[in-house]
């Protein structure tokens, strides 16, 4: 199977490679034009592009996140309704549910904060393609690199802790359920929007101790949620707010996690 890919470069994307290795890469700076012409004999398209979240935000950079998603997909989409291409797999987050809320697919309310909104926008452009159209709402995904790997080294010296008061909820998925989520979606042919999280999620509290038992390392020292707010701005939100997201609709597709538990996964990454 071809697949066309934009944000090829990404931590996800590299091992989305591995799976689909036959692999056409949309560049950041392609016209409809020369994406349409990349999507010559391609089965689908997987739509990965978008800055860091974990970032410090402010006015400057929250733009670079809308238009690194936003402008991306209006593009991709233009090309993909004027090509032959048969499904359209695009990203979201669960950043688009409210803070404190267990949701689901079929969860009616939605957030009202920035990364709420962009994710409604990205959304939105991604159900303009007139082809067969599949939103995948990621959670924070692990694997050898991406936000496990920013969290090890302080983790293995010791220094790891509790954020806050450890009680917001994460909602998170191992990257190798991830791809085997890209893959069963393209065999089943599935449309429609379907959360790409473990089915269970947990607090940061329980994330924290899970992974400091992993490592046989303590996780004694907290990190005050003021510095997380100093650290990254607006940003400190994707952090420091409860995301409680469930896969309903993927399992109601018969769809089975290999690492829906928090301590398999980590040992299988951390071996």
């Amino acid at each position: 199977m071809k697949i066309a890919m934009s944000g090829a470069s990404g931590f996800v994307a590299n091992a989305l490679k591995k799976r689909f290795p036959d692999v056409v890469v949309i560049e950041r700076n392609d016209d409809v034009q020369a994406i349409t012409q990349k999507l010559e004999s391609v089965d689908a398209v997987f739509n990965l592009a978008g800055a860091p979240i974990a970032a410090r935000w402010d006015e400057a950079y929250k733009k670079v996140l809308w238009s690194s998603r936003i402008e991306t997909t209006k593009k991709l989409v233009m090309a993909m309704n004027q090509s032959e291409v048969k499904h359209f797999i695009s990203t979201s987050a669960v950043g688009i549910y409210p803070s404190g809320v267990p949701c689901d697919e079929n969860s009616e309310k939605l957030g009202e904060d920035f990364l709420a909104h962009l994710a409604i926008a990205w959304e939105g452009e991604a159900r303009k393609c007139t082809q067969k159209t599949t939103i995948l709402r990621f959670g924070v995904v692990l694997g050898d690199g991406g936000a496990l790997e920013k969290m090890l080294p302080s983790f293995k010296i010791g220094l790891g802790g509790i954020i806050g008061n450890g009680a917001m909820v994460m909602s998170w998925i191992d990257i190798d359920d991830l791809v085997n989520i890209y893959a069963f979606v393209l065999e089943k042919g599935l449309e429609g929007v379907y959360n790409a999280t473990s089915p269970q999620p947990l607090t940061n509290f329980r994330f924290t101790k899970m992974l400091g038992k992993v490592l046989r390392r303590p996780t004694f020292l907290p990190v005050p949620s003021f510095i997380i707010k100093i650290l990254f701005g607006e940003g400190a939100t994707v952090l420091l707010d409860s995301k409680e997201a469930y896969p309903k609709a993927l399992l109601e597709k018969g769809f089975t996690f290999t690492y829906g538990d928090l301590e398999n996964s980590l040992r299988k990454i951390l071996a």
